[in-house]
């Protein structure tokens, strides 16, 4: 999703919350959907913004010269979906499943030329062919497809008429479904690869509106790998694109709209 519709999620869910607020300073106002949340389990469906970007640790060698760092990332936005289940455990807890699918570009920039200072190789470090790195060599774009599946403990305050508050947060299993890992080829080959499979921790602070059919939920999620994503490249291959990183780990601010 690019930054249009991003906007156009916030400011959908602004004039929502603008709306449900008239509602509220009614005098003789009513409360919607007054049993939904007794209801043991419940079910719905969110919509979500991501700005993406990687945590990188590069290599003290082969990542950095002095004080100037060789890799960069380029942060992006994208959009996702899927589903929510809700499982009531008391009057506070909810216990939350929501899978979904999430999709990314990122972007990162090689400016490793400078390690042809080591092809001759060093006690801890094989000797290597160097190559002139062209504009294509130095970039890569790097397309996720991401299957979510985030397990939220949420802690809700009481309900203020149509409102309530709530902070959540939890653990994520998510597949690349583009990772690449069992590819042959690598960045020689202009083929980056990265871990299918990787686990996050992610926090979530939201509203959750009532209207007399539906609950409105707008949320900010941010949600962290705690694995190394980075695919070694081939023993073969000059150290200018993986081996110049020690760590890279997608991390991710999400806006979300839910709907139960």
């Amino acid at each position: 999703m690019n930054k249009f519709l991003l906007r156009a999620l916030v400011l959908a869910s602004v004039n929502i919350a603008v709306f449900a607020d008239a509602q509220f300073r009614t005098r003789n106002r009513m409360d919607k959907l007054e049993d939904f949340d007794e209801q043991k389990f419940s079910w719905g469906f969110y919509l979500n913004g991501n700005r993406l970007d990687y945590r990188i640790v590069l290599h003290p060698r082969y990542g950095a010269e002095g004080n100037q760092n060789l890799v960069k990332s380029r942060e992006s936005y994208s959009f996702g979906a899927g589903l929510i289940a809700k499982w009531r455990l008391n009057d506070y807890l909810d216990l939350r499943l929501e899978p979904g699918l999430q999709f990314a570009q990122r972007q990162l920039t090689f400016n490793t030329q400078s390690n042809d200072q080591y092809a001759a190789g060093t006690l801890t470090n094989p000797p290597f062919f160097p190559i002139a790195l062209t504009e294509k060599d130095k970039v890569r774009e790097i397309k996720s497809t991401l299957v979510d599946v985030p397990v939220l403990l949420e802690l809700h305050g009481q309900r203020w008429y149509n409102s309530r508050p709530y902070i959540a947060a939890g653990v994520n299993y998510i597949v690349n479904l583009q990772s690449n890992s069992d590819s042959e080829d690598d960045n020689m080959q202009q083929v980056f690869r990265s871990t299918t499979h990787n686990f996050a921790w992610s926090a979530e602070v939201g509203i959750q509106f009532y209207f007399n059919k539906f609950k409105l939920t707008p949320a900010v999620r941010g949600t962290f790998f705690m694995n190394n994503e980075k695919v070694a490249d081939n023993a073969t291959t000059p150290p200018y694109w993986a081996t110049a990183m020690s760590t890279l780990q997608t991390r991710a601010v999400m806006f979300v709209l839910k709907f139960e």
